[in-house]
């Protein structure tokens, strides 16, 4: 019971992820990490942490956030309940997809994850109301490296599923910097050597 893994989804070293699931009469059972299997799928993280969020409102928007060097998170995201659209976006300053975005929808349905690695902004936004999320994430929350990027940067070229007047958002959230402002938060080298 093998998941797969796939890492052609725009951005290198992203990779989606589908756990194999085994259905019967009672319904399925997954595995939905096995650190040997991911190690050799190219995600060699130690996960330190799992998180989870509730959005209750379709259109809710959380991102896109990024944690500074020494503390930058690799991320293992996963819904597992609603429908989600998840979005990183390259902030490795000498990074060929520099500022360049992916988006996979991941929905409880799916059961599909998205690795996002150290270097990378990432986000969500609900499709349909009362989604939760679980994420895994490779270092501590720090709030003094917590960083975010503005989810509206038209530089970044994101269609959200939903016009951004009607999307609920923190106040936070409406207020993180465009990609021509951050300055070298992650030159390549440091996101790699985060990993």
């Amino acid at each position: 019971m093998k998941p797969e893994f796939r890492s052609d989804i725009v951005l290198k070293d992203v990779i989606l992820i589908k756990p194999a699931r085994i259905g019967d009469a009672r319904g399925w059972f997954s595995e939905t990490y096995n650190a040997r299997l991911y190690a050799k799928a190219g995600i060699p993280d130690d996960f330190v942490q799992d998180n989870e969020s509730r959005s209750e409102t379709m259109g809710t928007l959380r991102g896109l956030h990024f944690q500074l060097p020494p503390h930058a998170q690799a991320k293992l995201v996963r819904c597992t309940h609603g429908r989600i659209l998840d979005v990183v976006v390259d902030i490795r300053q000498g990074s060929p997809t520099f500022g360049r975005h992916t988006s996979v929808e991941l929905t409880a349905e799916n059961g599909e994850q998205l690795y996002v690695p150290a270097g990378f902004a990432h986000g969500f936004c609900t499709l349909e109301p009362d989604c939760e999320i679980s994420y895994k994430v490779t270092a501590y929350y720090a709030p003094e490296y917590d960083r975010g990027l503005a989810f509206d940067d038209p530089a970044l070229g994101i269609e959200w599923p939903f016009p951004s007047r009607d999307m609920v958002l923190s106040d936070r959230d409406r207020r993180h910097p465009r990609l021509s402002e951050l300055g070298d938060v992650f030159p390549l080298a440091t996101a790699g050597a985060a990993r």
